[in-house]
């Protein structure tokens, strides 16, 4: 078991193009694991851990309703925004600079086998890191992700998430709000979720937040909830 995780910071990066580089470290991986389970005992199993800023894009899952994404073509344009169907869970989000977006690809089988597990720490290494702001985050029942006041009229989202897995081994990831443009979510119906809103660290806070800071929080909790052995910075 490798509980090694190689960090990169991509910063901004084109949506596409990051997919694209996700997808080849996850085929990479799990070609890996094939050939091990073919007889190549010796064969240690990577994991990588990206960070990345989108330009602004929308993003539906594949069983999301395109009917959540509330622009035309012509107005997508308009705002300088993209948009893709691709192969996560969850439905339609929002990304955009000020926003943090974590994309772990790990093979799980040198962690534990749980998909639950996994999407559980997920949630908990935010709820951690901002608890350092002094920001009570939340689980919300049936919702992945985490929220500010859960079973409140003022219940609002702060960090998305949705994941695919393969051979347990993962893709794609979370959204942090830190200092995202929120006018952007107005566009969408954010996760397919009606009537409830979606925050950041900045506005909560009323302050602009380090990213760098918060990153850094955020890889501190990751390592202790994983029990991440060490981090190799690329």
């Amino acid at each position: 078991m490798n509980k090694k995780i190689r960090i990169s910071d991509l910063g901004r990066k084109d949506y596409k193009e990051t997919w694209d580089y996700q997808t080849n470290l996850l085929d990479e991986i799990v070609s890996l694991k094939r050939e091990k389970r073919n007889g190549e005992s010796e064969i240690v199993t990577p994991n990588h851990f990206l960070f990345v800023e989108h330009p602004h894009v929308y993003t539906l899952g594949k069983s999301g309703d395109i009917s959540n994404l509330l622009l035309t073509d012509e107005k997508l344009k308009e705002k300088g925004a993209t948009f893709y169907k691709i192969n996560r869970g969850g439905d339609i989000t929002y990304h955009g600079p000020g926003q943090i977006v974590g994309y772990p690809i790990l093979d799980l089988e040198n962690f534990f086998t749980d998909i639950h597990k996994y999407l559980r720490l997920l949630e908990e290494a935010i709820i951690l890191t901002i608890a350092e702001y002094g920001l009570k985050g939340e689980r919300s029942e049936g919702e992945t992700g985490v929220w500010l006041d859960v079973g409140t009229p003022f219940a609002r989202k702060i960090c998305a998430m949705g994941i695919r897995a393969s051979r347990w081994v993962t893709m794609h990831g979370f959204a942090l709000n830190v200092n995202a443009n929120l006018g952007y979510f107005d566009n969408i119906i954010p996760c397919g979720i009606r009537g409830k809103a979606v925050t950041s660290m900045e506005v909560e806070l009323g302050r602009k937040i380090s990213e760098q800071e918060v990153k850094e929080k955020i890889l501190k909790h990751f390592k202790e909830l994983f029990e991440v052995e060490e981090f190799i910075k690329a």
